[in-house]
């Protein structure tokens, strides 16, 4: 039996504007991050993206790339690596 595993494990949120800074926004990825891996994601597997807008808001996702089928060895997509837009700094 096989297991599908179409959508990814995703934490996201989105922060108005004037209602972050960037220690903060940091310290939420890395806390997302570890929520991820604690739920058994291989670094290669988690997906982070911080999408900052115009307006002063802010957009962040980390995922867990399960890879189309869970219980088949290697399901997690090796090339799947981690993704930030924004500075280089997260």
């Amino acid at each position: 039996m096989t297991l599908y595993q179409p959508e990814p494990v995703e934490i996201s949120t989105r922060i108005r504007p004037g209602e972050w800074t960037e220690a903060s926004l940091e310290e939420l990825v890395t806390t997302y991050r570890a929520k991820i891996l604690a739920m058994g994601a291989a670094v290669a597997e988690v997906v982070t993206e911080v999408v900052r807008n115009d307006d002063g808001s802010v957009a962040v996702s980390v995922a867990w790339n399960r890879g189309d089928y869970a219980d088949e060895p290697g399901a997690g997509d090796p090339a799947a690596t981690e993704s930030t837009t924004g500075p280089a700094t997260l």
